[in-house]
């Protein structure tokens, strides 16, 4: 499983708000010194529009420094934002993690795991203070994404700290419009589409990474601060190993989002996206999407 989908699905988890109180208990960590961060930007216009492309960390520890300069400017010179799903409630999210995560009645997620697995995810639930049926009524994929999000709150990762949040409560501040290139609803169904054998090998996999996913988090901001998109595309797809995932995730959502900004350069303003840092990073990212159809994205920073 690649660390682009570990990422998406640590969105994921905080996106749902469904694990905050299991969180609440996990100690947090000490407070980080300050980390200047010069992450990539992008820019793609014509003669009436501008827009702009940029790679965010949904949780990041506290410290990281990247609200300044070109990225600065270009949030607060925009008439709109566009994230990957817009401003949703958490009523509205929950709903939607229920339309999509829950098995059918009767059914048990640890009934459904193989022996070695199921002794596995009852000590990590165990560790991290819950009680082994916590995920009972809840399909594979959901356990697994719940799980991502457990030992980075615990090192002190947290969406309030994330680029997404900074941005939307700037653009909120200013008055700016935000809308998405999806919905919640959306995302959850892309999870709950896997096919049961992919999202119990995903759930294994978080299993048997669990130990090492605050590294590898901690390698992909290092990357992002630094402004390394080709180094950061590395290391996401270091360990690619399921096409079905990568395929639902990553590029064909890369394909649909590249067709919309062609579409909106039709249309006078100027428009600052902000969707996750491995859509923009690699082959088959956005960018490279959008130079196959002739169309110039020129790096600002």
């Amino acid at each position: 499983m690649t660390r682009l989908i570990k990422l998406f699905a640590l969105i994921l988890a905080l996106l749902a708000g469904w694990t905050v109180p299991a969180l609440a208990e996990v100690p947090a960590a000490a407070p980080a010194a300050t980390t200047p961060a010069r992450p990539a930007l992008w820019k793609i216009a014509d003669a009436d529009t501008t827009i702009w492309l940029f790679g965010t960390i949904h949780a990041l520890p506290a410290g990281v420094e990247w609200f300044e300069g070109p990225v600065a400017a270009a949030i607060k010179g925009a008439d709109q934002l566009v994230t990957e799903i817009p401003e949703t409630p958490q009523d509205q999210m929950k709903a939607a993690v229920l339309q999509n995560a829950l098995l059918p009645e009767g059914k048990s997620l640890r009934a459904l795991l193989a022996p070695a697995t199921r002794a596995k995810f009852e000590r990590a639930l165990t560790k991290y203070g819950l009680p082994v049926e916590a995920f009972d009524r809840f399909e594979p994929w959901y356990a697994a994404v719940a799980l991502t999000a457990l030992p980075l709150a615990q090192s002190g990762y947290s969406p309030d700290n994330g680029v997404d949040e900074r941005i939307g409560a700037e653009m909120k501040r200013l008055g700016r419009a935000r809308i998405g290139l999806e919905t919640a609803q959306d995302q959850f169904r892309m999870f709950a589409g896997l096919p049961m054998a992919v999202q119990k090998r995903y759930l294994a996999e978080v299993l048997d990474g669990i130990g090492t996913m605050n590294e590898e988090l901690a390698a992909i901001v290092r990357e992002w601060t630094a402004g390394s998109p080709e180094r950061l595309a590395a290391l996401l797809n270091a360990d690619e190993d399921d096409p079905h995932m990568v395929k639902a995730l990553l590029t064909d959502r890369n394909k649909t989002w590249a067709a919309w900004l062609q579409k909106r350069l039709a249309q006078p303003g100027t428009v600052f996206v902000a969707v996750g840092a491995g859509h923009l990073a690699g082959k088959d990212s956005v960018q490279d999407v959008l130079a196959r159809a002739g169309l110039a994205v020129t790096r600002v920073q």
